[in-house]
């Protein structure tokens, strides 16, 4: 386990979003909501286009002005809670070694999604939750905004010069940027604009992100590192 920090004694945190980033449930949403749109004669294909940029009531508006809106978020939360129950979905190689190597007050979750349904991932996939988990409930701006990410922080003690994001969609990855916090992309065959570094997969960025947590990696503003 991680448990000092590094040379110039200020403790390293590490942010994650989850979904995309710790779990793969890519296949899970694309389901969610084509199975929502098919209950509202929609096309399921702009639905989802239109889903991955915006939260869900932006989406209904958009897609559904129409709906009652409650009604739809009560039809989609009743879908992914069905998925949470029975839908097929692994974590991302790589996602349990490294949180079981983080000691649970120095990292946190920050997830658009709900956190009931984080832990029944996480409970199904094996892997580890912290005491911090900022979710939607939580913040009433969602990501791209830095509400978020300075929610997790200042939770878990935290300065954001001090924070590493990993992150794997745009909008995370600018709620991390305006939050003044490191930000890695993970999970992507081309890296997000205004990520520091860009790994292909969280594999890949599992040696870093340790070492970045005990210290051992500084982040420069130019987006190289060093080694302490």
């Amino acid at each position: 386990m991680i448990s000092e920090p590094g040379q110039s004694g200020a403790t390293r945190y590490v942010l994650f979003d989850v979904d995309g980033t710790l779990i793969d449930a890519l296949d899970n949403q694309r389901l969610v909501w084509r199975t929502w749109a098919e209950r509202y004669a929609l096309d399921p294909d702009e639905v989802y286009r239109v889903a991955l940029r915006t939260r869900p009531m932006e989406t209904f508006a958009q897609i559904a002005p129409d709906q009652d809106p409650q009604k739809c978020l009560a039809a989609l939360h009743e879908l992914e809670d069905e998925d949470v129950r029975n839908g097929v979905y692994t974590a991302f190689d790589g996602a349990s070694e490294l949180l079981n190597a983080l000691q649970p007050e120095t990292w946190a979750l920050v997830t658009s999604n709900y956190e009931y349904r984080v832990r029944g991932r996480f409970a199904r996939t094996g892997l580890p939750v912290p005491e911090v988990v900022v979710d939607a409930a939580a913040v009433e701006e969602g990501k791209p905004s830095p509400v978020p990410y300075l929610q997790a922080a200042e939770r878990l003690g935290a300065q954001s010069k001090d924070c590493l994001v990993i992150e794997d969609a745009p909008s995370g990855v600018q709620a991390g940027l305006r939050a003044g916090m490191t930000v890695w992309g993970v999970n992507a065959s081309a890296a997000v604009n205004g990520v520091h570094r860009h790994f292909g997969t969280l594999r890949e960025a599992v040696g870093d992100i340790l070492a970045f947590a005990s210290g051992s990696l500084l982040h420069r503003l130019d987006g190289s590192v060093v080694m302490e």
